[in-house]
């Protein structure tokens, strides 16, 4: 079997675009990927063209090959935008993989090591004022888990109020949903230590899961403060590191507590797995980071049910065009994802309803900006 072609479509998926690729061989069998990467789809696909070249012609089931060539047989290497390409290309060679040898992708990786896989969803995140309706309905449908935070707008407030204002939140999520649901909490990176370690002994009360993101990702001495301030709390933190190389300083030392690498901007399957191997011998869990489409949640899950440092899976509820683009409907249960025992990563999208919802130009308006005029993180 070979690679004959390497091809992109982006679709909007009812919150971002999503960058579907497919691998496409000298056989029936296409293997199907995900590089979403938000507001720099165009950039992506150009970056998956220029890599698909040194692919055909090539054996697809030489996975870790390519990757190493991708990934290596180029002086610059790392960022978003390249480890997002080789991630795309690589969920489509392990899905490939899957086929060829008529297993489901977690087999492959030396599953299974649990039944399903635990998910939590989005509350209010969007639109804060949602917040409390849309927990209640992910309660009443059998989620156990959920997470908020990540409010752009509060951005423009004086960090007083801010911090009064996120506390105030969270208090009214916890009296909504009870004692025995899981809440996580993302700042996106907002604060500064000072006003991190305030955020952490102000939501102690809370009972949180973790905390995600109370500092920039790359400045590793605030970690180090908020890892010794007090209350101690469970930090998770990884969307925006995309490589084992990325993570090994927090691991070593012993930074976090969760890590959050995306299936779509880590490398992919493979890295992933390499990600969660170096994680474990620190005693750290994963969480991985999936706000994408239907792909990044399988390649994530086929992970999940391989590994045995596996927490949870970030799950958004996106309206029904998840549902209408994807075949088959995986089953969720009581807040619980069931991985299907099919081949490859168990998903195929439908190309008439890509179609149908084409890709939407992300906003390149001005970003957040304080009162006084300066750059606020978005």
């Amino acid at each position: 079997m070979k690679i004959t072609d390497i091809d992109t479509t982006v679709a909007f998926g009812g919150r971002r675009n999503w960058v579907v690729v497919r691998v496409r061989t000298d056989t029936e069998l296409v293997g199907w990927g995900e590089a979403t990467i938000e507001g720099r789809e165009r950039s992506v696909r150009v970056v998956i063209d220029e890599m698909k070249e040194r692919l055909i012609g090539h054996d697809p089931l030489a996975v870790e090959h390519h990757w190493q060539r991708l990934y290596r047989h180029q002086f610059w290497r790392g960022g978003p935008l390249t480890s997002t390409a080789i991630a795309g290309i690589d969920q489509a060679l392990w899905d490939l993989r899957g086929m060829a040898w008529g297993v489901p992708v977690y087999r492959l990786l030396g599953g299974p090591t649990r039944d399903h896989v635990r998910l939590y969803t989005h509350v209010g995140i969007y639109q804060p004022e949602e917040m409390v309706a849309e927990a209640t309905r992910d309660v009443a449908d059998g989620y156990t888990a959920m997470k908020t935070g990540s409010w752009r707008d509060d951005m423009l407030m004086p960090e007083q109020e801010r911090l009064e204002k996120f506390v105030e939140r969270v208090r009214t999520l916890r009296e909504a949903v009870g004692p025995d649901v899981d809440i996580m909490i993302d700042d996106h990176g907002r604060g500064r230590p000072a006003t991190a370690a305030r955020l952490m002994r102000a939501l102690e009360p809370f009972n949180l899961f973790f905390l995600e993101e109370t500092t920039q990702p790359d400045d590793l001495e605030s970690l180090v403060r908020i890892r010794h301030a007090d209350p101690p709390m469970d930090i998770a933190l990884g969307e925006r590191l995309y490589s084992k190389w990325d993570y090994r300083p927090l691991l070593e030392q012993r930074l976090v507590d969760i890590i959050q690498p995306d299936p779509c901007h880590a490398g992919g399957i493979s890295e992933l797995k390499n990600i969660a191997a170096l994680a474990e011998a620190y005693y750290v869990n994963l969480a991985p980071h999936n706000p994408q489409g239907p792909l990044s949640t399988a390649a994530a899950a086929h992970v999940a049910m391989a590994i045995p440092n596996f927490s949870i899976l970030e799950y958004v509820r996106q309206d029904t065009y998840r549902d209408e683009a994807m075949r088959p409907k995986w089953v969720v249960d009581r807040g619980n994802l069931i991985v299907p025992d099919t081949p490859g990563l168990g998903v195929e999208l439908d190309e008439d309803a890509l179609a149908a919802s084409p890709m939407k130009l992300p906003d390149r308006s001005e970003g957040p900006m304080r009162t006084e005029g300066s750059v606020a993180d978005p």
